[in-house]
């Protein structure tokens, strides 16, 4: 789904993969002139996201989406993959949404989208460092979206579950993994790209105009459930996902 973003500039973290890619290209699409931020400028660097953010100029529309995920139980979370993970998925937002906020502030319009998580609410074993930081771009949203407000900035996120990424793409060549982790989730498959990138460029986009401090699911109703949707006594996993029968 297109949204026009014609006259607008947009610029997008993490904007060379998965669904920083899909919405770099879905805005494109929209008519906006759009600016990747990714490896070429590391967002945990302070000095050199705030010159990115001059050079490209004023922005309309900035998603802050550059993130990492690493696995590791939690007595095996090293100080090192905490300290990284903090720095990218926290600290890396933090430092993009101060940014674009210094610059909209003055226009007294602008909007921005944070990529949070399913995870920013529960506690996927395995994921301590990723869960935290995911759950404090929460704080983030909320706070932003209070202090922004008066100055007609809207701040909003998307919380995806599982969708197929470059990062995810061993988890859904795992057709077990994929049948245990879909019987969980409604619509009983995993999500694209650009299913995110969709609800993404809407809450960009002017149709998104009275929403601010909202975090939106993108996960097939994941975290609408609880005990599971799908099971062998009407419905088979085939493929890539679960059919009634």
């Amino acid at each position: 789904m297109v949204f026009d973003s014609s006259r607008k500039k947009a610029i997008v973290t993490g904007g060379a993969s998965g669904i920083g890619r899909a919405t770099a290209a879905l805005l494109r699409d929209g008519g906006a002139e759009v600016i990747v931020i990714d490896r070429e400028t590391d967002v945990t660097n302070r000095v050199a996201l705030e010159q990115a953010f001059q050079r490209a100029g004023t922005p309309d529309i900035v998603i802050a989406n550059a993130g990492i995920g690493i696995q590791a139980a939690l007595t095996e979370t090293s100080d090192e993959l905490w300290d990284r993970m903090i720095a990218v998925n926290l600290t890396g937002v933090f430092n993009t949404v101060r940014a674009a906020a210094r610059q909209m502030k003055p226009n007294r319009r602008g909007a921005i989208v944070i990529t949070a998580s399913t995870n920013s609410y529960d506690g996927e074993a395995n994921l301590t460092a990723y869960n935290a930081t995911k759950a404090g771009l929460l704080g983030i949203l909320h706070t932003a979206a209070n202090e922004l407000g008066p100055y007609g900035i809207r701040v909003n996120a998307v919380c995806p579950g599982l969708i197929r990424t470059p990062l995810t793409e061993s988890h859904f060549s795992n057709p077990e993994l994929l049948k245990d982790y879909f019987r969980h989730i409604p619509l009983g498959r995993g999500g694209e790209a650009t299913e995110v990138a969709n609800a993404i460029a809407f809450l960009a986009s002017d149709a998104a105009s009275y929403i601010t401090g909202a975090a939106l699911f993108v996960d097939g109703g994941q975290m609408a459930g609880k005990f599971g949707t799908w099971t062998e006594e009407n419905a088979e996993f085939v493929g890539d996902r679960w059919r009634l029968r």
